[in-house]
């Protein structure tokens, strides 16, 4: 087992290294510029373009993970560009189903960007959130400007000053933000002891396209977080019927390491489905959790020890 494993690091930094020349490459700027937001079908089919995530608001008030092109290497233009898509306006060009999550006519003043921390001061507008809106707002601003490589934190100030608290229910902010303030946020709590703060990907259907929609949950569980995301994954009933995963509910993760920048996950057969194939959303919502709740930039998943598949952080979609 020790020298699979040594095969599988060794391989994971050989694929890393070719998809870092890859990316340099690809990375050298066109004349074309484009500022629109594709769906996910449209990005597939466009090749050597970088892209970034953003959460857009579904029709069932979740943010859902979308993609975007950047045409720009500029830390703060990417920023802006960003945060202009998620300005409402009458000229947004999203998918049927998804929506932006800043007030109309709300004005992006100034954006500074050093020491991995963006700083993004908005007009007085952005305060006219709904109350049923201002969690969303401020978590579809953070997760998607983290997105961006290179960004740890994200400080929102408002004509200047820092933004220290949600604008209607005034409750506290830090004044620096990252993603332990959670996002698509589910409490179910017996008690104040034991208090796990989880984040799993599922899946939603728009349109005919799927999109991964994490979900936070805080949840009386001191077991090891990635057996809470596989049992959320595995159990026949998601309390959102919108929601998806198509984990077979007979799948059981057989043991775990975390070795350095790798996840490996050992599963039994029920991984695959029933063509011996394993499903790219099953991959990964997995990934999608893993990463979100480990300090890893790799997941390697076998069944019963055997490797099947790996997938970095820069494979997702």
């Amino acid at each position: 087992m020790p020298m699979l494993r040594t095969k599988a690091l060794r391989k994971i930094f050989i694929t890393t290294l070719t998809l870092f020349i890859l990316l340099t490459i690809y990375s050298i700027p066109t004349t074309e510029s484009s500022n629109v937001l594709r769906t996910n079908l449209e990005i597939e089919e466009v090749s050597g373009l970088a892209t970034n995530s953003i959460y857009l608001l579904n029709d069932d008030g979740y943010l859902v993970k979308s993609r975007i092109l950047l045409d720009s290497d500029d830390v703060r233009e990417k920023v802006h560009k960003l945060l202009v898509n998620l300005i409402e306006s009458d000229s947004s060009n999203f998918s049927n189903g998804l929506s932006a999550t800043i007030p109309k006519n709300t004005k992006i003043k100034e954006i500074i960007y050093g020491d991995k921390i963006v700083t993004v001061d908005f007009s007085k507008e952005i305060l006219s959130v709904p109350v049923h809106l201002e969690k969303a707002m401020i978590s579809s601003i953070v997760y998607s400007v983290l997105g961006i490589d290179g960004i740890t934190g994200v400080q929102i100030l408002v004509e200047g000053e820092s933004l220290l608290e949600y604008p209607n229910t005034h409750e506290s902010l830090p004044p620096i933000l990252d993603k332990s303030i959670g996002i698509n946020k589910k409490y179910n709590l017996t008690s104040r002891e034991n208090i796990s703060k989880v984040v799993v990907y599922y899946l939603e259907e728009i349109d005919n396209d799927l999109y991964y929609v994490p979900v936070t949950k805080y949840i009386n569980d001191d077991r090891e977080k990635i057996k809470i995301i596989v049992e959320e994954l595995t159990t026949s009933y998601i309390y959102e019927s919108n929601l998806m995963s198509f984990l077979n509910s007979n799948v059981e993760l057989l043991s775990y390491q975390e070795e350095g920048n790798v996840m490996f996950l050992n599963f039994n057969d029920y991984l695959f489905d029933a063509n011996d194939k394993v499903l790219e959303e099953v991959l990964y919502s997995i990934a999608y959790s893993v990463f979100d709740n480990y300090d890893v930039n790799t997941v390697m998943f076998e069944v019963n020890s055997e490797e099947i598949r790996y997938i970095s952080s820069q494979d997702l979609p």
